[in-house]
């Protein structure tokens, strides 16, 4: 067996082996030639003392051979003419309920509404440089869903949904680098994952399983409480015993057909508020007490994670989906509607640091603007991104203002250099937001600014809005069968269902959707 080793080394010495060797084997207290190899487990940066310092765990294999602890061989098989079992998403937990589904013998069969990743990259393209969306490709629909077009950020706050270690194991054998297996705080980038996902894909098409583009869910067949089949593109019928529903957080048409034909569904609530941009620079000398850092690196540019309970507000305000060297995008699912999020690169080399800022709201603050019931927080999510398109312009130009201007109620008269590429609109972001959120945030800039002195600054930037968090709808589905709770064969998953929050949460529902869905096709013979 290996010995397990804990280090504290300088970033220089984490970064070569041979020094790694040297420290674990005076730890050991033994001749460094008996370790025959090293193998990294979990590898962390701290940057609270004077020095930065790089924390391992790692696996010596003192006179034995290598064995490698993240191996993985998936049993993936030819499942051409076997019982088809449909997923709606080709998000990551649609990639991975349909790898899941060809483990078990049976045949995925995945509907995309979108494009494949190529071809939705002109989408994207035409939406940063003509302010153009398309409702059916863009940062959320297409090819490997949110996830693959905003960072590719691979930790998760909750280890108990689910085996996680397999979800970046899964990664790693279509491509991903083996740094993600040892990170604290895994990251791909954006500019990597398509790869990955097209490499999931031909993989799922090379077992005889379908991917089908352009092809949008819009109507469930359903007779007496069982699901019969499904239809696309309002025209095109398909039989199926099994549906896994895994089309993501703004699918809103699929939420309004699900209510309308009377399957149930609840608001739900999430988190609303917007994204700031700060020089990354900045960000580095405030966490790491200096300017440098070394994209791509051990250390790489300084991230931070900020909450602040506002007494006086009464609400949290909490940092999400922090990207540190990255890029605020436009996320817009419809004209008429301003939505931005973060990603960055797999080096995280862009001069900016973005993070959403948010708060949550829930069932009071959608009845105060006269929405109830179970639409009630998408209808209340899209008047403020209303508001914000407004506010910009149009032509997905978003509103925008210095920080201190924000809090104090100024109109910025001029705006700092920013990654968003749409472009800005100084505008008064009171005017965009409900007062209880604007207020909160008011709070937390200044809360933030004692915890990370220099961080409340005119030299940052507030854009509206951050409103994506995650789903405002709940489908509700049985805790043990993981069908919804009226209709049977159509499994409720992921983000857009509100059980999962991001890429590994929604990887790990994905395959304990998919897994559900063959138990039920079985259990039917």
């Amino acid at each position: 067996m290996p010995c397990l080793v804990t280090l504290r080394l300088s970033p220089v010495e984490a970064a070569q082996e041979i020094m790694i060797r040297e420290a674990a084997a005076r730890q050991l207290r033994i001749n460094p030639g008996r370790i025959r190899a090293v193998q990294v487990m979990r590898r962390s940066v701290d940057a609270r003392g004077r020095k930065i310092m790089v924390q391992l765990q790692l696996h010596a294999f003192v006179d034995e051979p290598f064995v490698d602890a993240f191996a993985f061989v998936p049993q993936l098989q030819d499942v051409s003419g076997k019982e088809p079992v449909f997923i709606a998403g080709a998000g990551p937990a649609g990639l991975y309920a349909a790898l899941k589904i060809i483990e078990e013998g049976y045949c995925p069969g995945i509907i995309e509404r979108g494009k494949d990743v190529r071809n939705r990259r002109r989408d994207l393209a035409a939406m940063n440089k003509q302010g153009m969306v398309n409702p059916e490709s863009n940062y959320c629909f297409g090819e490997g869903g949110a996830g693959t077009y905003s960072d590719g950020k691979l930790y998760t706050r909750s280890t108990k949904r689910g085996n996680v270690l397999r979800s970046l194991q899964w990664l790693r054998y279509f491509g991903a680098d083996e740094r993600i297996m040892y990170e604290a705080h895994p990251h791909i980038g954006t500019n990597k994952l398509p790869g990955i996902i097209v490499a999931m894909r031909d993989a799922i098409r090379a077992c005889g399983g379908q991917v089908l583009f352009n092809s949008r869910l819009t109507d469930l067949i359903v007779e007496g409480d069982t699901l019969r089949g499904i239809v696309l593109n309002n025209k095109e019928r398909i039989k199926t015993n099994a549906l896994v529903l895994a089309t993501g957080h703004s699918a809103r048409d699929v939420f309004i057909m699900l209510h309308e034909k009377g399957i149930a569904i609840e608001a739900k609530p999430f988190a609303l508020g917007v994204r700031v941009e700060h020089p990354q620079e900045l960000i580095n000398q405030i966490q790491y007490g200096c300017t440098l850092s070394e994209p791509g690196g051990i250390v790489g540019p300084a991230s931070y994670s900020l909450v602040s309970q506002e007494q006086e507000q009464g609400r949290g305000v909490f940092s999400f989906c922090m990207c540190p060297g990255g890029i605020i995008a436009p996320a817009s699912t419809s004209e008429g509607e301003l939505v931005v999020n973060g990603w960055s690169p797999s080096k995280r080399d862009n001069p900016y640091a973005n993070s959403g800022m948010v708060v949550a709201v829930g069932e009071e603050d959608f009845a105060k603007h006269g929405f109830t019931g179970p639409l009630a927080a998408m209808y209340f999510q899209q008047m403020v991104e209303r508001n914000a398109w407004h506010a910009g312009g149009g032509l997905l130009k978003a509103p925008a203002q210095r920080m201190t201007d924000f809090v104090s109620g100024r109109h910025s008269v001029s705006l700092p250099d920013c990654s968003y590429l749409p472009g800005l609109t100084s505008a008064s972001l009171k005017d965009v937001l409900p007062v209880a959120v604007y207020r909160a945030l008011s709070d937390g800039f200044r809360s933030f600014g004692k915890k990370m002195k220099g961080y409340y600054t005119n030299e940052a930037t507030v854009v509206a809005t951050e409103s994506r968090t995650s789903s405002p709808v709940r489908i509700p589905r049985d805790s043990d069968t993981l069908q919804h709770i009226q209709v049977r064969g159509l499994f409720p998953c992921a983000e857009g269902a509100g059980y999962a929050g991001g890429i590994v949460s929604a990887a790990i529902d994905g395959e304990k959707s998919g897994a559900a869905a063959v138990q039920y096709c079985r259990s039917r013979y």
